[in-house]
């Protein structure tokens, strides 16, 4: 939620202007930078000022933030912070930051550390009270969330799913329980398996696959997960990918649950299957046949027992 402070006519009895209007802390400074998830004049005018003001830049890919540079004709050294490298750079950069430096750290797209590496700088820059100072702006889950149709007053952003198929069904089972948007992000060759594999999980909801948002060949595929499916066979997704599922009615929810299936039976498989304790997986069953978990709880204590009447 954006916040706009109130602005105050000039004036013998207007306020002083702040010390630090240009909003730069004193001392080191860790400066979180978003940066075009796709067209290069999504930036702010901010982004763009703390960036020349920066001592240096550290990026995913050298070679992809120099393009954003070269277009807006800044010139800064550029050092290289991924996540294979993270664990030694980081410290490097503390060092750095300490003895004053302002350091801007950007992702090859979009805000820091969403699906991308940081927090380990950001976790030592707090550490050591260096001041770390977020610079909002472009970001592919909210420019999907907001063009998807889908409801979004609640959602949860999941990131990426794992790539073997039996965790990422796993990963599925635990979102059943869900009545909330969920935002996935999935690589281009990994699509066609994730929208597979949730339709199989979660059952036919409505989604959005939103692809190189913001970019020339821009693309929303809207429908049900099994609409979506079909449109992606033969067809293979490329670029960015973010998938947006959204929550399902009450009676498709309860239509997707085996019927056959004892709830004492479903408690068990998710636990074992979702890896969910007891608790979370009677929930997360009793929610699936449209009861509540404390009626799902009375329902298998009476099973056991008439059980052990006989």
């Amino acid at each position: 939620m954006s916040r706009k402070s109130s602005s105050t006519n000039g004036g013998e009895n207007s306020a002083p202007a702040p010390a630090q209007s240009s909003g730069q802390p004193e001392g080191g400074c860790l400066y979180l930078v978003a940066t075009p998830i796709g067209n290069l004049e999504d930036i702010t005018l901010r982004a763009l000022r703390i960036l020349r003001e920066s001592d240096q830049i550290a990026c995913e890919d050298t070679r992809h933030t120099q393009k954003l540079l070269n277009h807006y004709e800044i010139s800064k050294p550029l050092v290289s912070y991924h996540e294979h490298n993270e664990m030694t750079r980081a410290p490097e950069l503390l060092i750095a930051l300490e003895q004053g430096a302002k350091i801007a750290l950007v992702s090859d797209a979009g805000m820091p550390l969403v699906s991308d590496p940081g927090y380990r700088l950001v976790t030592l820059c707090l550490r050591h009270k260096i001041s770390v100072v977020p610079v909002p702006g472009p970001s592919a889950l909210l420019a999907a969330l907001a063009a998807s149709g889908l409801p979004n007053q609640e959602f949860l952003f999941v990131g990426f799913l794992p790539a073997r198929s039996g965790e990422r069904h796993r990963a599925l089972e635990r979102l059943r329980i869900e009545d909330r948007t969920i935002i996935l992000y999935e690589a281009p060759h990994r699509v066609q398996e994730c929208v597979a594999d949730a339709l199989e999980v979660l059952g036919d909801r409505p989604a959005c696959l939103a692809r190189e948002v913001t970019k020339l060949h821009e693309e929303f595929l809207r429908g049900k997960l099994s609409e979506v499916l079909a449109s992606l066979v033969g067809r293979p997704a490329r670029g960015e990918i973010t998938l947006l599922i959204g929550p399902a009615d009450a009676a498709e929810a309860r239509n997707h649950v085996d019927s056959a299936q004892s709830l004492a039976a479903r408690v068990e498989e998710l636990m074992h299957q979702a890896k969910l304790d007891r608790k979370e997986a009677l929930k997360l069953a009793a929610k699936e046949r449209g009861i509540t978990r404390r009626a799902a709880y009375d329902e298998i204590v009476s099973l056991r027992d008439n059980e052990d009447k006989v």
